[in-house]
């Protein structure tokens, strides 16, 4: 039973009890503000003139707190009752490019191991025995061959999924630079999805931080692969954000619009290690930049009708239009690492999430030696597990804590030693989440997420009787 949030004494307003309690926010438009429920991730765009009406008489409070209930138990679910269905997994140590922020250790990259052929298909065997026990019946979980750079290993993985494609969904994440034609010619026989890294849209700026270990670019290399990819439904390409090309972001976003790409990830640089925090963009640089290339998709899409999604934002923005039906999970807590994926290194040690693999504290146990359950159970990984905004000041009392996540917690710890601290890209993550919901007051959602987003989605909850016609949660 949920208390009415409201006292009227002295004519003031004050959330008590155990209803909802309101923050608003400035989202950037002339006549409205954004009015959240942190708890729940309810929101709802009120006009800037009515927001003290509405709130003490237009039945806004006692509505909310009617459907609070509802609102946690779906929030609870996305947070603490997922189980994994992905494994990033490192078929190598070793990595034939040395980019200056990579988050794994240089001496790994440089003169690591390969997992043979046989021991991978036995990791695999060992997997797919879990996730048979676990997930349910006709399940197919997802399988992403990682770095390092995988085609190192290209051997064990193409008989990794020649004897496994049956039940796991494959993916590889590569520099491409080993994606020769009859590699890709494989991968697209087999429906492999393939996601490809390149960080500028020409060689001056994309080769600034990817680089040979002799210290040459291969821009142009990649260039050539993406161009055959383009058109393929697997392919995406990720281009991280570093203070080397945050400047350039519109111009990759136009980059990558001309080539026909359909998903391109903008994704700011982990600092994990102190190579990718060297290279960490200001926040207010980042956003400027950032919302511009936003701006730049949306216009391109208007001009041509051809939409490039950029998944990270559009995982935030699903989070605010449908909170239970973001694709990704690093903008939730506790995040996906060991809730809803898991990593495995070359030398069968499993950890929450890649970005944890050059941090030996939080392997969880061995693949070949240790059962999945204990793994995923353990100390190591029930730090990552429990992290939540909540135990975290000043993320427990921000708006926007269901839309952020305070991520990433391997980078947080990388940085500061602890998990328990707010993320360094806190102000840009606020900022995010006030441009999203401007665009949701401007009604050009769509023109940023996945084409089918609403067919996959259930309406749960609206209120649309206030004193203006706004959206909300």
């Amino acid at each position: 039973m949920h208390k009415q949030a409201t006292d009227h004494s002295n004519g003031l307003l004050a959330n008590v009890g155990e209803g909802p309690h309101f923050d608003y926010l400035d989202v950037g438009l002339d006549n409205y503000l954004a009015l959240l429920e942190g708890d729940t991730a309810f929101w709802s765009l009120i006009n800037r003139s009515e927001l003290f009406n509405t709130l003490n008489n237009s039945g806004l409070v006692s509505t909310v707190a009617a459907e609070t209930s509802t609102c946690r138990e779906e929030m609870k679910a996305l947070r603490f009752g997922l189980t994994p269905s992905a494994v990033y997994f490192n078929p190598t140590e070793r990595c034939n490019l040395n980019c200056t922020y990579c988050y794994l250790p240089e001496e790994m990259r440089r003169d690591g191991i390969h997992m043979p052929a046989e021991q991978v298909c036995q990791a695999l065997e060992r997997l797919e025995q879990h996730f048979r026990a676990t997930l349910p019946a006709g399940a197919r979980p997802q399988l992403v061959f990682h770095g390092s750079e995988p085609l190192l290993a290209k051997e064990a993985i193409f008989e990794a999924i020649a004897n496994f494609g049956n039940y796991f969904r494959f993916g590889i994440q590569t520099n491409a630079t080993l994606l020769d034609e009859n590699t890709l010619t494989f991968f697209r026989d087999n429906q492999v999805g393939i996601g490809i890294s390149m960080d500028g849209p020409n060689a001056q700026v994309g080769d600034s931080a990817r680089q040979t270990w002799g210290g040459k670019g291969v821009f142009a290399q990649v260039e050539k692969v993406l161009q055959t990819l383009a058109d393929y439904d697997g392919f995406n390409a990720i281009c991280t954000v570093t203070r080397l090309n945050v400047s350039s972001l519109v111009e990759m976003v136009e980059y990558f619009h001309g080539k026909g790409v359909r998903q391109a990830m903008l994704n700011p640089v982990r600092c994990t290690r102190t190579g990718g925090l060297g290279l960490k963009p200001d926040n207010g640089e980042l956003a400027r930049n950032f919302f511009a290339a936003l701006d730049r998709s949306f216009e391109l899409l208007e001009q041509s009708g051809h939409k490039l999604v950029i998944p990270n934002f559009a995982n935030v923005l699903m989070g605010i239009v449908a909170p239970t039906a973001r694709r990704l999970m690093c903008d939730i807590s506790p995040c996906g690492g060991g809730r809803c994926f898991f990593a495995v290194s070359a030398r069968g040690e499993v950890f929450p999430c890649s970005e944890f693999i050059g941090l030996p504290e939080f392997c969880g146990g061995n693949l070949f030696e240790d059962e999945m359950n204990e793994i995923l159970s353990s100390k190591q990984f029930q730090k990552v597990t429990t992290r939540k905004v909540e135990n975290i000041e000043p993320c427990s009392r921000c708006a926007v804590r269901h839309f952020c996540g305070a991520p990433c917690p391997a980078e947080i710890y990388g940085c500061k030693g602890t998990l328990e601290a707010p993320p360094e890209y806190c102000s840009f993550y606020v900022e995010q989440a006030r441009y999203a919901l401007r665009l949701v007051g401007l009604g050009r959602e769509d023109g940023f997420l996945w084409d089918n987003w609403r067919e996959t989605t259930t309406e749960t909850f609206s209120l649309q009787k206030l004193p203006c016609e706004a959206d909300s949660r």
